[in-house]
């Protein structure tokens, strides 16, 4: 019978991204990072408008944009402040923060 090599993932993580510590797997945990905190931004914006039972094109019309644009925020992508915030007060967020750790935190809006 032959024997199964089985490869940890954090060997195939060094192959493809670099080893722990290198410019280049920072860079891709740093990117990867950005990433997943966009979608959880987008998720929130979702939630939010659907509690709302607005249909992304109707959250669109409150602030301004088409309905892809909407689509884009909720998929995480091309999230900047000035939407977040356009977006989170047509919702009715009156207030946010952003918590900077030990800097303390930041009034958005």
């Amino acid at each position: 019978m032959a024997q199964v090599r089985i490869t940890p993932l954090s060997e195939h993580l060094d192959r493809a991204w670099g080893k722990p510590g290198t410019v280049e797997r920072d860079d891709m945990e740093t990117r990867l990072k950005e990433e997943v905190d966009a979608y959880f931004v987008g998720e929130a914006i979702r939630k939010a408008r659907l509690a709302q039972n607005l249909t992304q094109e109707q959250l669109g019309e409150k602030i301004g944009v088409q309905r892809a644009q909407i689509s884009r925020l909720e998929k995480g992508k091309s999230i900047t402040l000035a939407s977040m915030s356009r977006v989170f007060k047509a919702l009715g967020v009156a207030t946010a923060t952003l918590d900077l750790g030990a800097m303390g935190k930041v009034a958005l809006w």
